[in-house]
């Protein structure tokens, strides 16, 4: 996803929509636990004027990741929005958001996507326990994984109180 300053340009006073697939399987190298990364569907709009031009995307894939517990590989949803700010020239310029210098005459969107999608990856995933049968068992022989099931039982030693709360307060009769 790159243009030139001169193609942006163009498009100053319409609107420039935005809506592609972009393969980003290089940050593989850069996170090693990423196993892999499905084509990212970006879609949004640009905003352009002569001092900068801001990205307003939405970015939507998945990512396949290591489960912490059994290693099997786990789809993670990608779902982002972002906006992103190029300064077209190098001006003082005062916001909260994180803005971007234009260096040379391209946009290059890439290097930013591929950072947000880093900055995405969770620090522990966890697979479903019966989505998958490589994961970590239910049981074995002469065990099995027992689920605790909370139960609102009343202290005996206890239940005299609540025998005080069921009887109307004589004060109130009115």
């Amino acid at each position: 996803m790159k243009w030139t300053l001169s193609q942006l340009q163009k498009h100053r006073s319409k609107e420039f929509p935005i809506d592609e697939m972009v393969n980003l399987d290089e940050i593989k190298e850069i996170d090693q636990t990423i196993r892999s990364v499905s084509p990212m569907h970006i879609t949004g709009r640009a905003d352009i004027d002569s001092s900068k031009v801001s990205f307003h995307l939405k970015i939507k894939g998945h990512l396949v990741l290591p489960c912490s517990r059994t290693l099997v590989d786990v789809n993670y949803p990608i779902d982002v929005e972002t906006t992103e700010t190029f300064l077209l020239k190098g001006l003082d310029y005062e916001t909260d958001e994180e803005v971007h210098q234009v260096k040379g005459d391209v946009i290059d969107l890439n290097p930013v996507l591929q950072e947000i999608l880093l900055l995405e990856v969770p620090i522990q995933v966890f697979c479903d326990e019966g989505s998958s049968e490589e994961g970590a068992p239910q049981s074995g022989k002469d065990w099995e994984v027992i689920h605790e099931q909370k139960k609102d039982k009343i202290d005996p030693r206890l239940a005299g109180l609540a025998k005080l709360f069921d009887q109307s307060d004589p004060s109130s009769n009115s």
